[in-house]
């Protein structure tokens, strides 16, 4: 059975490595013969998060490039998002003739092209005609089961078996957030709450994302910058004390996965978060985290974890234990029945 699959990055991109790169074993061995292509290359991804630019040459390559591997696709495609980025639907659907395909999403893309008028209905289009199709999280569940019947959760999952060992805890309390330099607004947009955290609680706060973000630094916050390595993040997250994810509460974070809460979990380390999304599925308020609203909420659940060792350790057990809910050892099954049923009806 040949696949292919039409990513939107190659390995640097998360979404992109978790949700398809690392379902590749599990694919080939329940006899899929899988091919990748990624619309952006990694060279693009590195411009991007390095000096923060948008290469319109690298766009219209990508584009070119993906039309031409659309000639030799199979009867098979796994899409993450769409084939074309600001391309109409009507385009898409020339390429898509006499295929079957299923859409994979992990965040709200309708908000994107909700202001294009050629191409507001794109995603509604697509997801309608789709075979099937795989969701991160519950907005988006509810989103796509309104266009097509045949749709499935998958959050976007780690490898437990990377975080077997245990690594020494880095000497000062450490708070960590890992993500992206396109995302660290995100940090920015919470400063007062980690000023004012800060000002209770001796820590650190690790930023794994770029050492170029370190001029963006938040004052009166202890902030450490490193680039983030697929062969250091384990690592990092294991060493570090707790994980923490603010949001602001609109549509696209509404839409956001909560992936780096599950690598929090896996990685051992309590998590605070706002209660925003998908972070209420992933955090079990006061089991293994917190779920903090207001500056004077995010202030105590930081106390609480920095001082008190006893209810310190009963959250890090806790989510190391439910990191096994989201891994790609319970949910590479799923992905691998939902597939067949999906091509074979």
């Amino acid at each position: 059975m040949k696949l292919s699959i039409y990513t939107r990055y190659d390995t640097l991109g998360a979404s992109s490595r978790y949700r398809y790169f690392m379902y590749l074993d599990a694919l080939r061995a329940a006899g899929w013969k899988t091919k990748i292509y990624p619309f952006f290359n990694n060279r693009y991804l590195k411009t991007l998060y390095g000096k923060g630019e948008k290469s319109r040459l690298s766009f219209m390559l990508a584009t070119v490039k993906r039309l031409l591997k659309m000639l030799f696709a199979g009867k098979q495609l796994i899409i993450e998002y769409e084939l074309l980025p600001f391309i109409p639907y009507k385009v898409e659907r020339l390429l898509l003739k006499n295929r079957k395909y299923i859409l994979n999403f992990d965040d709200d893309v309708w908000e994107k092209y909700r202001s294009k008028p050629m191409l507001a209905d794109k995603f509604d289009l697509l997801a309608t005609n789709a075979a099937g199709i795989i969701v991160a999280n519950n907005m988006l569940w509810e989103i796509c089961l309104k266009l097509n019947k045949n749709v499935l959760k998958i959050p976007t999952v780690v490898d437990i078996d990377l975080y077997c060992c245990d690594k020494p805890k880095f000497d000062r309390f450490t708070v960590v957030w890992i993500g992206t330099p396109v995302t660290y607004c995100f940090l920015e947009q919470h400063a007062e709450q980690l000023q004012a955290m800060a000002a209770e609680v001796d820590f650190e706060l690790l930023v794994i994302a770029a050492s170029s973000l370190e001029p963006r630094a938040v004052s009166g916050v202890n902030m450490r910058f490193v680039d983030w390595s697929q062969e250091t993040e384990t690592e990092l997250l294991m060493r570090s004390h707790v994980g923490i994810m603010p949001l602001v509460n609109d549509t696209f974070a509404r839409g956001k996965s909560a992936f780096k809460l599950i690598q929090y979990l896996a990685a051992g380390i309590p998590v605070i978060a706002s209660p925003v999304g998908e972070n209420c599925t992933v955090v079990n308020d006061e089991f293994n985290g917190f779920l903090a609203n207001s500056q004077e909420e995010w202030v105590a659940a930081l106390e609480q974890l920095a001082t008190d060792k006893k209810l310190y350790n009963k959250f890090a057990k806790a989510a190391k234990k439910s990191a096994k809910q989201f891994s790609i050892q319970k949910y590479s099954p799923f992905m691998i029945k939902f597939l067949k049923e999906a091509f074979d009806s």
